[in-house]
């Protein structure tokens, strides 16, 4: 446990900031979750919204460094890919 109480705010502010990128890489998993469920249910309409909500959190996640991105990027192209190869 922390002593100095500069460092004791610094744990409380660590606990909070992971609580808040855990909510939104947790966020981003759900989302892509609908756009898989709607590309089984053959719900092309579904599945354009729920990607475009997905390609608009991973941007935003990698734009304030909750993930890279890189990993960004690749997420977006695999969801991409799926989703041509399933209009075909």
């Amino acid at each position: 446990m922390p002593i100095k109480k500069s460092a004791i705010k610094e744990l409380r502010k660590t606990k909070k900031r992971t609580t808040h990128n855990k909510m939104v890489k947790e966020n981003i998993k759900i989302a892509i979750k609908k756009v898989v469920k709607a590309l089984n249910a053959k719900d092309s309409a579904g599945a354009q919204a729920a990607v475009i909500a997905a390609v608009k959190l991973l941007d935003k996640a990698a734009s304030k460094d909750i993930i890279h991105a890189n990993k960004a990027g690749r997420k977006k192209s695999r969801l991409l890919a799926t989703v041509k190869k399933a209009g075909q």
